[in-house]
């Protein structure tokens, strides 16, 4: 499910930078016709200081928008792999202390409590599950609560509690359980995501109760130490600084048949940004380059400036190809890796 809606999303946010880029260059032109405005750079001259100070706060704004979508997408790669390769150090998050571990314990209880109620008005208030984990774990692959799945909820949230009570914090967790104990957390975090949105008889009290629960369990194991942030941030950025010439000569130069026109640049900066920064609100991956090149295109057509179809023809194909290609070719080094490592 997840992997279909980052397709839809980088097939959508394309379109959408192209055609709110161009109706923001429109919008533009009928409210603020200042004539250098829509001028090209005329070699190294620089263009007034007001047209500068829009370009560099649209800059940032895109800027901002790259790290928080594109940067989470390498914490969360490291993350992976750190959790996979030393799940003692990463699987779960030892920065929570013995005071957070008794609020957690306090709120666990409270869940108990809220679904021990649901339970008791069910068709089945005595039922137990014989594998809760597995009970649940069919319920999120099916994204269906089965009737097993309240009392298998309660179980394992039980089992967290006397494993947090046992251990008194997760740092304290010895190395062989702490995957264990992870994966149980993730779970029930997942499960009760699920509960959320099944329309089960919970008054908005209980829910509030369950929320918060799963706020505890997922501060236990969806973090990113700051040394990770940092490393993520230095690697953008030094990136950028490296790079950044044949990417800006593409989308400057040679998406259109004439020179971008400082208006052009702010209002593709603009829609790029926003675009972003929306993505990031419904926790969907999109491509800066995409947006802002598609952006930079809605442009031109607007302006009459017309289009190099080659280089859109070029941009196109890579678009479609990047991700089959990136999928195909990890699939077949991880079966290499399965079949002979």
């Amino acid at each position: 499910e997840q992997a279909r809606n980052v397709f839809k999303v980088l097939l959508i946010s394309p379109i959408v930078g192209f055609g709110a880029s161009a109706l923001l260059l429109l919008a533009l032109k009928m409210l603020l016709r200042k004539p250098e405005l829509y001028e090209s750079p005329k070699g190294n001259q620089p263009p007034p200081f007001w047209i500068r100070a829009l370009l560099v706060l649209t800059c940032t704004g895109v800027s901002f928008g790259h790290g928080s979508n594109d940067g989470q997408k390498g914490m969360g790669l490291i993350m992976l792999i750190l959790i996979g390769t030393v799940p003692p150090a990463y699987a779960l998050n030892h920065a929570i202390g013995i005071d957070q571990m008794h609020e957690f314990i306090a709120v666990s209880q409270q869940a108990e409590q809220v679904l021990n109620r649901a339970i008791a008005r069910s068709a089945a208030p005595g039922a137990r599950s014989a594998d809760p984990r597995a009970e649940l774990t069919a319920s999120i692959q099916t994204r269906h609560l089965t009737p097993a799945a309240l009392p298998a909820l309660r179980q394992m949230i039980d089992k967290i509690d006397q494993e947090v009570v046992l251990y008194k914090s997760l740092s304290s967790v010895p190395a062989s359980q702490q995957q264990n104990v992870r994966n149980d957390m993730y779970v029930v975090s997942e499960s009760l995501h699920l509960l959320a949105r099944s329309g089960q008889p919970i008054d908005s009290a209980g829910a509030a109760v369950l929320a918060n629960y799963k706020k505890q369990l997922d501060r236990s194991t969806k973090y990113i130490p700051s040394w990770v942030k940092v490393a993520v941030a230095l690697a953008l950025g030094l990136g950028t600084m490296v790079g950044w010439k044949r990417v800006v000569i593409t989308v400057g130069e040679r998406i259109g048949k004439e020179h971008l026109t400082y208006a052009q640049g702010a209002a593709a900066q603009i829609v790029a940004a926003c675009t972003i920064l929306a993505a990031d609100i419904f926790h969907m991956p999109v491509s800066t380059t995409h947006v802002l090149s598609s952006g930079v295109a809605g442009t031109m057509s607007a302006n009459g400036s017309g289009l190099q179809f080659a280089t859109i023809r070029n941009i196109a194909l890579a678009w479609v190809f990047t991700l089959p290609a990136a999928a195909l070719l990890a699939g077949g080094i991880f079966l290499v890796m399965y079949r002979f490592v």
